[in-house]
Order: structure tokens, then sequence, then C-alpha cells
């Protein structure tokens, strides 16, 4: 029985119908994960648009890659997690905490981060444009600001409107 429930999931993956975390939804459907514990969670290269993650620990989760356009993140924890080359445009991260998070290459396009907890982020390539952010956040990431987002073109100071 083992045997068989172990070659029915394995066909399931090879036809797109059985994930790492359990069933694919159909293209198209948001996900909700909201207050799940995810820890080092592989979503790289992952359609995740619109997706709900509030309240849920992703820390070390991998969405490289990952179209996360107008995902919810509210209040999620991002220790250590990966970014790079994400989409995040239009996503709510909102009272998140990110630290040692790698957001280099990402585009974080009318992201809502106001409330945020930035801390020993990597923000290489990284986008802003149009992202609230407290003041002493801002100057922080605007210590760190380098190079220029390989999808949008823009110059991480810039899209920060560092002084």
């Amino acid at each position: 029985m083992a045997r068989f429930l172990g070659i029915l999931l394995c066909c399931l993956g090879a036809l797109g119908l059985w994930g790492p975390l359990g069933p694919v939804s159909p293209a198209g459907a948001a996900m909700d994960y909201a207050k799940q514990v995810l820890i080092g969670a592989d979503f790289h290269g992952a359609d995740l648009r619109a997706t709900t993650f509030s309240l849920t620990n992703l820390r070390e989760a991998d969405f490289r890659g990952a179209n996360l356009e107008g995902a919810s993140l509210f209040g999620a924890k991002l220790q250590d997690a990966d970014f790079s080359g994400a989409n995040l445009r239009g996503a709510t991260l909102d009272s998140a905490v990110l630290e040692g998070t790698n957001l280099s290459d990402a585009v974080l396009e009318d992201a809502f981060a106001f409330n945020t907890h930035f801390s020993n982020v990597t923000i290489s390539g990284a986008d802003f444009t149009n992202v609230p952010l407290r003041a002493d956040v801002l100057r922080d990431l605007c210590a760190r600001a380098s190079g220029s987002n390989p999808v949008t073109g823009r110059l991480t100071h810039d899209s920060l409107n560092c002084a």
C-alpha cells in the first residue's frame, strides 16, 4: 500500500498536480499559507501571485525567481529567506521581519513595507520604486544600496530616492 501511494504521488508530481507542500492549485488560483510554519520551504521559481503568507514562519525559505506579485506577507517571519530575483510588485510586507534576507535583484515596486523590519538584508540590484519606508529604515537601506535591477534597469540607490 505504501509503495502504491509513493508511485501515485510520484505520478501526480510528474503531471504537476502535487508539489513539495501538497496539492498544486489550478493556474490562477491563489493559495493560502497563512499562519503556518514553513521553515526552509522551497518556492523557487513558483507562481505565487496573490498568495497569502500572512503571519507565516518562512525562515530560510527559498523564493528565488518566484512571482509573488500582489502576495500578502503581512507579519511573516522571513529571516534568512532568499528572494533573489523575485517579483514582489504590489506585495504586502508590512510588519514582516526581514533579517539576513536576500533581496538582491528583486523587484519590490509598489510593495507596502512601511512597518517592515529590515536588518542585515542584501539589496544589491533590488528595485524599491514607490515603496513607502520609515525614515530610519530608509537611511539603513540607502547605506547598503548598490547595483541596478536586471529587470527594470533602475539603480537601487535611485529607486530608494537616496540623497
